[in-house]
């Protein structure tokens, strides 16, 4: 798997800065403001850094933007990057900041002149999320980021900030590399494994295969998959750091590997980016692995369900009913609505199983969550305030978009059937919402929940602050710090 690049801290240095190679990065808080770092440099660039600092250029940056000087007179350093950003910033500002270093790195190195900045440990963080790459397949020679030294005032203290950044990284990376990865390598056998290989880093992973799933009453599940040649599974993985036999929080997520829609398929174009509809089983998969790093004092349960929905002879169609672990039956009207269908059993099954204290889910589950929210926010429903708003401080907290949506009974009554005890989708109007009220019918009573519809920040077309183009992430920072926050013993 593709891993955070490693980041060293040292003490300040300055009278090495002339003999430094690659690029410097230093910091300044507005016009004109230097401190002992920039005026070192500006000493040694014959005021060509003051010059900057007072040009209009620079006065119009926000904070955790940049401009850059390129082979500076009188540095061997190849560039000279100047971030504007006060020494008290806060952590947007900070991992922005990071961020912008992080897309410029390259094989020559950096150096980071953080000096007394007091979220050194936060642009850290910044530049080894940008810093990411998916190039599994891509042949030649691939040109890796030269070392990354931080000079800090206090480089034991900013390396122990860092260290849990280092480990949600870590798992942010895990959880890309899953949603990049294309579906004829991540099938169902390959994705299990990779959870399963996760043992070694202390969680307890159990791979139920259909023989299992079938005795349980997994009809739900079952039928979404049933059309391909991978074997559809659940992945259960535990992570057991909080007291003992105190009851965890489950994350549950939908792991489709690859929707074609089913008999119900999907137009041609745009169908490639189906492989990151296990985005949600993803994001579980780089929560747990997070927890697993960082010792988390928690007891957190993960459950994934990993299917393909493929249409051959054998495949679900459209009018059949299946019967769900829990005992209803639900009529299959479209078979492209199928992740809530792959939810709705893992989700009874980690209630049956484990009575969490509360339960999250995630899912690349509706394009109407898009159509409503765009790219910036991921929508939020649930059944308690008290979860909802944690969560949504949370993702406030970590940076991450998130907005709750409604629900309401008169969206529910929209999924009555005719044949059945429910149809799985209640057209057009208001998908996302009765998508979630689809699952609602499969949450016990009185279970503090989450859904999160993750259609729209999964993957994205375009760069965004700690990510390129691709795999996002979103939702492991949110999901670690609210388990940090809320479920975490102190």
């Amino acid at each position: 798997m593709t891993h955070p690049i490693p980041i060293q801290f040292r003490p300040v240095d300055l009278e090495a800065l002339p003999r430094v190679t690659g690029r410097i990065v230093a910091f300044a808080s507005g016009p004109g403001a230097m401190s002992p770092g920039l005026r070192r440099l500006d000493r040694l660039t014959r005021g060509a850094v003051g010059r900057m600092l007072n040009h209009e250029a620079f006065d119009k940056l926000k904070p955790g933007e940049a401009v850059e000087m390129a082979w500076p007179s009188g540095l061997q350093a190849d560039a000279l990057q100047i971030v504007r950003l006060p020494r008290r910033a806060d952590r947007a500002a900070a991992r922005k900041a990071g961020g912008v270093i992080g897309r410029a790195l390259s094989p020559a190195g950096c150096t980071v002149l953080a000096e007394g900045q007091t979220q050194a440990a936060e642009i850290a963080f910044g530049v080894a999320m940008r810093a990411y790459e998916f190039t599994a397949h891509k042949t030649g020679e691939r040109k890796a980021p030269g070392p990354i030294v931080f000079q800090v005032s206090d480089p034991e203290a900013v390396a122990a900030a860092a260290a849990p950044g280092a480990a949600v990284a870590e798992g942010v990376f895990f959880t890309r590399d899953l949603v990049n990865e294309p579906a004829n390598i991540l099938t169902t056998h390959d994705f299990a494994a990779r959870l399963a290989a996760m043992q070694e880093l202390g969680l307890d992973v159990e791979i139920l295969e259909e023989e299992a799933l079938t005795k349980l009453g997994m009809g739900a599940l079952l039928g979404v998959g049933q059309g391909s040649e991978s074997p559809s599974k659940v992945v259960v993985m535990q992570w057991n750091g909080g007291a003992k036999g105190e009851a965890p929080l489950a994350l549950v997520g939908k792991g489709v590997v690859f929707d074609t829609g089913g008999i119900s398929i999907k137009p041609a174009g745009g169908m490639e980016e189906m492989t990151m509809d296990m985005g949600g089983a993803g994001v579980v998969a780089g929560v747990m692995r997070t927890l697993a790093l960082r010792k988390a004092r928690a007891n957190v349960v993960g459950l994934v369900g990993l299917v393909e929905n493929m249409p051959d002879g054998r495949a679900q169609r459209p009018g059949d009913v299946v019967r769900t672990m829990k005992g209803d039956t639900v009529e299959v009207i479209n078979t492209d609505a199928e992740g809530r269908l792959v939810l709705a059993d893992v989700m009874w099954y980690a209630q049956e199983r484990f009575k969490p204290v509360g339960m999250i889910d995630l899912a690349t589950l509706t394009g109407a969550i898009i159509i409503a929210l765009g790219h910036e926010n991921t929508g939020v429903f649930s059944n308690n305030d008290d979860l909802c708003d944690a969560l949504l401080k949370a993702a406030r907290a970590e940076g991450e978009g998130a907005w709750r949506m409604p629900m309401g009974d008169a969206y529910d009554a929209k999924l009555k059937s005719r044949i059945a005890d429910m149809m799985n989708v209640g057209g057009r109007d208001g998908g996302a919402i009765t998508a979630a009220q689809f699952l609602q019918r499969f949450v016990k009573p009185d279970m503090p929940w989450c859904h999160l519809d993750i259609a729209g920040t999964a993957l994205l077309k375009s760069d965004s602050t700690l990510a390129p183009k691709g795999a996002t992430g979103w939702g492991v920072m949110t999901l670690d710090r609210l388990i940090r926050d809320r479920f975490e013993a102190k």
